[in-house]
């Protein structure tokens, strides 16, 4: 009978235990539903001079001392370090009156000192005298209302993910701000009081303050981060800085030229796609060179015109073309100008790898000249509407005629009846009436890709000086015309006279050393107000932080950089950036449809 009340009652006490456990479960269901419960770390943990937030590192540091003198922005470092950490700043206005009786006061200290040193005949002492004479001017001010007096907090709280990581962060902050004659210390035992302090409750539980007047404080004007936002313009991406969006209008630059290196794979053609259908968005037009068929996909979603070049395809390009120019000095110069880019299309094509000699290009000058006679073109802009001739009209001027001539027609022979006939040897068919428009030029032999290039350039120049409208030159692979001396002087002039016909030239290209060892691959860096770095490779980034005056840090992070980051430059300006796009965009432009996150 015992044995049975004794067996009761520990069945009592499993069910008293097992209904506890319930109502335990139950309150942290219960808690896990509320807002307070999913934003709360797992756990928080104060120690002497750190604490820790979950898996996160804390540390909070105030500012103590600080120079005679501040210059306008001397925050600017810290705020645009790429390190986590929170700022906060506590401005407390003092009476004036009270401060004008301490000052006096002060002031009456410091004559005393410096009167009984020279009593004394003490050597002089600096310190004194400057204290006396800045006591005096913060008087002066304060007593005709220019200046008023404040009471100054400054506190920053870093994070990292190990204590090792934490204290290099820390080195380097106080390393930058040391550099200013500005010293901090870790609020030590004061941790949980230095978290909340920076924390966005204001509440200032150090009540660590130094005294300044106004133009101190203002020297601390908070809002000195890497920016590059407008009101008006594309979202290019985040700001990696301060998580701000860079939103910009290339077109409000000194010029809207852009240039972008990456090597491949880095995402510098899923980046130009991007903002070529963002700036659809806004009117422009859109104009690309594509050598790789990358743009096919984007084109045909937005409805535009994607015109394949190759020798099996209908497209046909003539170079002789004369742009119907809208402005009378161009129109004055229209043949004159065309002549000269023949003549430099002409050196590609013949030079094969040995340039023409004077003699050479002289006879092909006046050959020129003869073809567009022959056609009726002559310098009088009313003749410009005649039929142009072609390259086969060129070839038999030059069979004709003496000298040279009969030499650089069997060089020709090729585009005019050999292997490369028919493409840029007849009359132009194409017609790039539309919102986009993309030359594929993929088909091409890697003989004839540079001139087509070229050629294509030549024909979308006219094309731009017809109509003066917001347009965007896209040149993807450009190292391909680098190789030329010509064609990369062609494309520089392009860079230098956009402007003047609110055109945007974007220069793509993978391989930097070849752009960069180019004379003319500077200059068109140089005429670019906008250029975007991606990844690189180790011996890329050692050329490009010397064109670009990188930091130590930005190189290091220029060759690390994960797929869609980069260094985004903006006239004076640059941030470290992530490309982002919508999922209905990266369906769009995406390499490899199959992976979302391709680039």
């Amino acid at each position: 009978m015992a044995k049975k009340q004794n067996l009761s009652a520990a069945d009592i006490a499993s069910q008293s235990k097992l209904q506890e456990e319930i109502e335990i479960q139950n309150a942290f269901e219960v808690g896990t539903r509320t807002l307070r419960d999913f934003i709360a770390p797992a756990s928080l943990e104060f120690h002497g001079d750190y604490y820790r937030l979950g898996q996160k590192y804390g540390r909070t540091l105030y500012v103590y001392g600080y120079p005679r003198s501040l210059i306008t922005g001397w925050l600017s470092s810290i705020i645009n370090i790429d390190e986590v950490l929170d700022i906060s700043m506590y401005i407390y206005p003092t009476d004036s009156t009270v401060v004008m009786k301490n000052l006096t006061k002060k002031v009456t200290q410091l004559e005393a000192s410096l009167n009984l040193n020279a009593e004394k005949g003490k050597v002089r002492d600096p310190e004194l005298e400057h204290a006396l004479q800045d006591a005096e001017a913060l008087r002066d001010g304060l007593q005709t209302g220019s200046e008023k007096f404040f009471r100054f907090g400054l506190y920053f709280t870093l994070y990292a993910d190990s204590l090792d990581e934490l204290q290099f962060v820390q080195h380097k902050i106080e390393n930058i701000l040391g550099q200013q004659m500005v010293f901090s210390k870790v609020a030590t035992s004061q941790q949980e009081q230095g978290m909340n302090s920076t924390m966005p409750q204001c509440t200032d539980q150090l009540q660590i303050r130094r005294n300044m007047n106004t133009g101190a404080i203002s020297t601390t004007f908070p809002f000195t981060s890497a920016d590059l936002t407008q009101e008006n313009g594309i979202l290019y991406g985040v700001n990696m800085h301060n998580n701000g969006l860079v939103i910009f209008d290339r077109f409000t630059l000194e010029n809207a030229n852009m240039v972008v290196f990456a090597k491949s794979g880095a995402g510098k053609s899923f980046t130009v796609k991007l903002e070529a259908l963002r700036s659809m968005m806004i009117g422009t037009e859109i104009l690309i060179i594509d050598p790789e068929n990358e743009y096919q996909r984007l084109c045909d979603a937005v409805g535009g015109s994607y015109i394949r070049l190759s020798l099996n395809s209908d497209a046909r390009i003539n170079p002789f073309d004369l742009p119907k120019v809208i402005d009378a000095e161009d129109a004055n110069d229209a043949l004159r100008t065309n002549i000269t880019t023949l003549h430099g299309l002409f050196r590609v094509m013949l030079g094969g790898g040995t340039p023409l000699t004077p003699a050479e290009d002289a006879d092909l000058d006046q050959a020129l000249i003869d073809t567009y006679a022959r056609a009726g073109i002559t310098s009088d802009p009313l003749t410009h509407t005649a039929t142009p001739p072609t390259i086969i009209n060129l070839f038999d001027t030059l069979l004709h005629m003496g000298g040279n001539g009969p030499s650089l027609a069997q060089r020709l022979r090729k585009y005019t009846t050999g292997t490369f006939a028919g493409i840029f040897s007849q009359q132009s068919n194409i017609d790039i009436n539309n919102r986009m428009v993309v030359f594929n030029i993929r088909d091409l032999e890697d003989e004839l890709r540079p001139v087509a290039m070229y050629i294509v350039l030549s024909h979308i120049w006219s094309i731009v000086r017809s109509k003066k409208t917001k347009r965007m030159l896209i040149v993807d692979e450009a190292w391909l015309l680098m190789q030329h001396e010509d064609s990369a002087s062609f494309l520089f002039s392009l860079a230098k006279r956009a402007r003047k016909y609110f055109l945007g030239l974007t220069t793509i290209s993978q391989d930097v050393e070849d752009f960069m060892s180019s004379k003319m691959g500077r200059a068109i860096v140089s005429n670019s107000s906008m250029q975007l770095l991606l990844k690189q490779s180790a011996s890329a980034v050692d050329v490009l932080s010397d064109v670009f005056k990188l930091t130590s840090e930005e190189r290091k992070r220029l060759a690390n950089f994960p797929v869609g980051h980069g260094l985004f430059f903006a006239g004076q300006n640059h941030v470290h950036i992530q490309i982002i796009a919508s999922e209905t965009e990266e369906s769009l432009i995406t390499t490899n449809p199959n992976d979302k996150r391709a680039r």
